[in-house]
C-alpha cells in the first residue's frame, strides 16, 4: 500500500459538520496506515473539540469582525502558516471549505504547492457578492472535487460543470449508542429535562436548520403533549444568524410558553453528544438544506427516531420506513411528523431501522473512497 502523508484543512475547531468530518477522515485514514494531518485556525486558542487519533495542528488566528473580513485573516493566517512551513513534505493537500479552499488558491498561485482537492459539503447563499465570489473561487480553483452526496454532485456538474466523487458520511457506532452510560442522568438533571417528550435539535438557530418552523410546530405538538420539551443543541458558526435569532426569540416570547419548554443549551463538549442524543425522544431535522446530516446518522445509531426534510440529499440514504417524513416549508407537516414518530409502533420500528442505517454508514469506507482520487495527483502535488 502506498503510504500517503495528507494535509487536511478545514475552517475552524468547531464542532459543526465539515469540522467533525475532517476529524474522522483523518482518523480513519489514520486506521488505513496513512499519516493525516488536520489543520484549523484556532481563534480561542483551546484546540479541537475531541481528542484525535490523527495528528492535529491549530494555527493561531485573530479576531475579526464581519464574515468577509474573517474569510480574508483566516486565508491569510493560513498562507502565512504554509509558507512558514514550506519545509514540511505532503502529498496532498485537502480543503474542507471555502476558507481554506481559498487559502490553497493563494499558496497554489504563488506555486508554494502545486495541487489540492476540496470537499463541497454543501453550498452558501450570501447576500454579499465578495463572499460569493470567494465561494465560487474555492470550487474552482480546486484540482479534483469530492462531494458527500449524490445531490451536490449534481449540482456541482450543473452549475459549475465539475465532476466529484461522492464520499458520503460515516458515524461511529462505538461512539453514538443506545446503551446509557453514568453521564445521562447528570445531563438530564443539568438540562432540567421532565417526563418529556423530549425533542432534540442539532446546530442551533438558523435559517438553514429551519428554526422557526420547528417552533411553530413544536407550539402545536405541546398542546398534546404538556410536558413536552425541544432542545437546540450546537450553534457554533461562522455565520452571522442574528436577525434570524431575533425573529426566533420574538416569536418565542409570543406563543406562551413556559421558559423550561424550550432549552438553548449552545455547543456542548463532544464527550456529551452521546448522553445527549439518549435523552431525547426524536431528533427533528428538517433542513432546508444540509451536505449530508451527520447529526441523523448520530441519532440513529443511538436509538432516536428522526424527523426529516423529504428533500435531498436525505432522501439518497433513507427509505420510507427510516424516518418521519415531512415538508420543510409547511410547519403542519413538520407537526404531524413529530406525532408519527411518537407514536409507538412507528417509534420502535424507526429505532430499529435508523440502527440497521447507522450500521451501513462507517468512516473506514468514507476515508477509503478518498484515496484513488489522493493517489492519482500525488506525484503532481508537493510542498
Amino acid at each position: 500500500m502506498l503510504k500517503l502523508r495528507i494535509a487536511i484543512l478545514t475552517h475552524s475547531t468547531n464542532p459543526r459538520g465539515g469540522v467533525v468530518h475532517a476529524l474522522e477522515l483523518g482518523d480513519a485514514l489514520v486506521r488505513l496506515g496513512h499519516e493525516a494531518v488536520v489543520h484549523a485556525p484556532d481563534a480561542r486558542g483551546k484546540g479541537f473539540f475531541r481528542p484525535t487519533l490523527c495528528e492535529t495542528v491549530t494555527i493561531p488566528a485573530g479576531v475579526a469582525g464581519n464574515v468577509t473580513d474573517l474569510v480574508a485573516r483566516r486565508r491569510g493566517e493560513y498562507s502565512r502558516y504554509f509558507h512558514e512551513k514550506s519545509n514540511e513534505k505532503f502529498d496532498v493537500f485537502h480543503a474542507q471549505d471555502s476558507i481554506s479552499a481559498n487559502a490553497l488558491a493563494d499558496l497554489k498561485s504563488s506555486r508554494v504547492i502545486s495541487r489540492f482537492v476540496r470537499t463541497v459539503h454543501h453550498i452558501d447563499e450570501f447576500d454579499d457578492p465578495k463572499l460569493t465570489a470567494l465561494q465560487i473561487r474555492g470550487i474552482a480553483a480546486a484540482d479534483r472535487h469530492f462531494t458527500v452526496s449524490r445531490h451536490w454532485q449534481k449540482h456541482l456538474r450543473d452549475e459549475f460543470g465539475l465532476a466529484s466523487e461522492v464520499v458520503g458520511n460515516g458515524v461511529d457506532i462505538a461512539r453514538f449508542t443506545p446503551a446509557p452510560d453514568a453521564g445521562d442522568a447528570p445531563l438530564r438533571a443539568r438540562l432540567r429535562l421532565g417526563g418529556g417528550p423530549v425533542l432534540l435539535s442539532i446546530g442551533g438557530i438558523e435559517e438553514r436548520k429551519n428554526s422557526f418552523r420547528i417552533l411553530q410546530a413544536f407550539q402545536a405538538f405541546r398542546r398534546a403533549h404538556q410536558t413536552a420539551q425541544w432542545v437546540i443543541a450546537g450553534g457554533a458558526s461562522l455565520l452571522d444568524h442574528s436577525e434570524y435569532r431575533q425573529r426566533f426569540d420574538a416569536a418565542r416570547s409570543a406563543s406562551g410558553m413556559p421558559e423550561d419548554a424550550i432549552i438553548i443549551t449552545g455547543p456542548l463538549p463532544q464527550a456529551e453528544m452521546p448522553a445527549l442524543y439518549r435523552c431525547a425522544d426524536m431528533l427533528v431535522f428538517p433542513s432546508v438544506r444540509e451536505g449530508f446530516g451527520l447529526a441523523v446518522l448520530e441519532a440513529m445509531a443511538s436509538s432516536v427516531p428522526v424527523v426529516i426534510a423529504n428533500i435531498a440529499p436525505f432522501t439518497e440514504y433513507l427509505k420510507h420506513r427510516d424516518a418521519a417524513w415531512c415538508d420543510p416549508y409547511d410547519a403542519m407537516s413538520i407537526g404531524r411528523a413529530m406525532r408519527h414518530a411518537i407514536a409507538p409502533p412507528v417509534r420502535d420500528e424507526l429505532r430499529e431501522n435508523g440502527r440497521r442505517v447507522a450500521a451501513e454508514h462507517d468512516w473506514r469506507h468514507t476515508a477509503s473512497a478518498h484515496l484513488e482520487t489522493y493517489a492519482s495527483i500525488r506525484e503532481r502535488t508537493h510542498a
